[in-house]
C-alpha cells in the first residue's frame, strides 16, 4: 500500500495493496426512511456491512439527490478496479434482500472494473446528473 493510500486509511482488498471498493448507501430524506415502505432499512445496512466485512467499506451518507429511485446504492471501484477502467455504478430501487445480495456478491467478487455485474443489476443501474455524480466524487 502506498503512502497516499495509508494516509487516506485505504486497506487491501486483495493482493497488490489496492484500496477496497466503497459501497455508499443513501440514507437521506427518502432512502432509508418510511417514505419507502416495506423495507427493513436498518436491517439492509446491517446485512450489507456483514456481507462485505473485510471486503469493502460500506458507508451510509445523507441524501444523494436521487430520491425518485430510493433506495440508492453507489458502488465505487477499488483502486485496481479504477485502473482497469471501472467507474462508480449507481443502483436505484434497491428495496429487497435479493437485490442487495446481488450487489454484495458482485462487490465480493471484485466489483466495477474487475468483474462484470450480474445482468439483473442492469435493471437497477442509472446515471445521475453530473452535479450529483461530482458531489460523490465520480
Amino acid at each position: 500500500m502506498g503512502r497516499r493510500d495509508r494516509a487516506r486509511g485505504g486497506s487491501a482488498a486483495s493482493g497488490g495493496g489496492a484500496p477496497r471498493c466503497t459501497v455508499t448507501v443513501c440514507r437521506g430524506c427518502c432512502c432509508g426512511t418510511p417514505k419507502v415502505p416495506g423495507v427493513d432499512h436498518a436491517g439492509q445496512l446491517v446485512d450489507l456491512r456483514s456481507a462485505l466485512a473485510g471486503v469493502a467499506e460500506v458507508r451510509p451518507v445523507g441524501c444523494l439527490d436521487a430520491c425518485d429511485r430510493a433506495n440508492v446504492i453507489v458502488v465505487q471501484p477499488s483502486g485496481e478496479g479504477r485502473r482497469a477502467g471501472g467507474r462508480p455504478v449507481w443502483l436505484g430501487f434497491v428495496n429487497d434482500p435479493d437485490a442487495a445480495r446481488d450487489i454484495t456478491d458482485w462487490v465480493a467478487a471484485g466489483g466495477p472494473g474487475l468483474v462484470e455485474p450480474p445482468p439483473v443489476l442492469e435493471l437497477y443501474a442509472f446515471s445521475p446528473s453530473r452535479r450529483v455524480r461530482e458531489g460523490l466524487g465520480g
